[in-house]
């Protein structure tokens, strides 16, 4: 049974990972653009809706809402560009290249909106 839920989580990094790479092609609509970066975002963002220390739906969010977000990006994208993106992905994974582009940007982007804010307030303190 361990085996099948590693199997999951590997195959659905994947496909995450995929996604973000259908983000990048010029061919994908760019509503379906927006849609992937948020649902990359997510699942790559240390801020969850539910945080993970809750017992069981704080993994849960993670277990319902990326799977949820893929499949609903999946419906947006091309056939042709998500065949592409998913062999892609399962190259790089297979290959063991670090794929972790998309997780420092999210992180990056986190910190800029954590600087901003922290501009924000010190300049109300400050007055």
């Amino acid at each position: 049974m361990t085996d099948s839920w590693k199997s999951r989580a590997q195959n659905l990094r994947a496909d995450t990972y995929a996604l973000y790479l259908a983000y990048r092609d010029p061919r994908t609509p760019w509503y379906a653009r927006l849609f992937a970066a948020l649902v990359v975002g997510y699942a790559f963002s240390p801020v969850d809706l539910v945080p993970d220390f809750v017992p069981i739906l704080g993994y849960l969010d993670d277990l319902v809402l990326v799977p949820l977000g893929v499949l609903l990006a999946l419906r947006m994208i091309p056939s042709e560009v998500w065949a592409e993106s998913r062999e892609r992905a399962r190259e790089a994974m297979t290959a063991d290249r670090p794929v972790r582009w998309a997780a420092i940007v999210v992180i990056a982007t986190w910190v800029l909106i954590l600087g901003l804010l922290a501009a924000v307030l010190w300049r109300l303190v400050v007055r």
